[in-house]
């Protein structure tokens, strides 16, 4: 399948039905939620980047439980429940679908990412029927380091032609592998995947073909890599670090 246009696109906007949101209560406090109609994802990537707390894992996670994931991850056939603890969201949001339906899917949270791994342990233990971890390479998660496990659900997990949510997949990696990371998402955007990814790193939100939005204070607005406060910081720290270490350290 080739790259993924606006018609055979899996998802193409979240909608929020603004007249039944509730008042006062998380997440519809949340500043992006005042502003949000209509989020328009693009084909193959879409970014959404944003400080802690502004809400970009809720709005990842609503748009994973409204198509159909567990809350903690995993593929659509992952049913299970460590602590219950996402949001509503979900229930106040409406998925525009595309002409295409995926043929892969997969929702990877790095907070959750845990539990997901004991879960392939615990059903891997029925003796019958083909064990789950061969689909992850075959050796344990748990045997393997945090980046090293999150790497073989990449590399090894993701088959092409699919839907994938990935919330801050940089978690566990080293500068090289968030690059190795960018190779790999590169790779099944050709066969045919669109990404959702709420991330932090400059490195893993470099892909030409994608959109940035962006939730601050004021809502939640499109942007560029450049202008983001995530590029602009590194560049500067990388740019001049005597100076900048020599402000911040005078400043404390």
């Amino acid at each position: 399948m080739a790259i993924l246009n606006s018609f055979s696109q899996y998802i193409r906007a979240v909608r929020l039905k603004r007249e039944q949101l509730p008042h006062g209560q998380f997440p519809f406090t949340l500043p992006f939620i005042r502003n949000l109609h209509e989020l328009e994802l693009h084909p193959n990537i879409t970014y959404v980047i944003g400080e802690n707390g502004m809400g970009k894992s809720t709005l990842l996670e609503a748009i994973a439980i409204a198509y159909g994931f567990n809350p903690e991850g995993g593929t659509l056939n992952f049913n299970f429940s460590s602590f219950d603890s996402h949001s509503e969201l979900d229930s106040y949001i409406r998925l525009v679908k595309g002409a295409e339906r995926a043929r892969d899917h997969f929702f990877f949270r790095a907070e959750t990412f845990y539990n997901v791994a004991t879960n392939i342990e615990e059903l891997d233990q029925d003796p019958y029927g083909p064990k789950i971890i061969d689909s992850f390479g075959g050796v344990s998660l748990h045997k393997q380091s945090h980046g090293e496990s999150f790497f073989a659900v990449f590399r090894e997990r993701f088959r092409g032609n699919g839907l994938y949510i990935l919330d801050e997949p940089e978690a566990a990696l080293s500068p090289f592998r968030q690059i190795s990371l960018l190779a790999r998402i590169n790779e099944l955007v050709t066969e045919g995947s669109q990404f959702i990814i709420s991330t932090h790193s400059p490195i893993i939100m470099a892909h030409p073909l994608s959109k940035i939005v962006q939730i601050t204070e004021n809502g939640i607005e499109e942007t560029t890599l450049e202008q983001t406060d995530h590029y602009a910081i590194m560049k500067q720290f990388f740019d001049d670090r005597e100076r900048l270490l020599h402000h911040l350290f005078q400043d404390e």
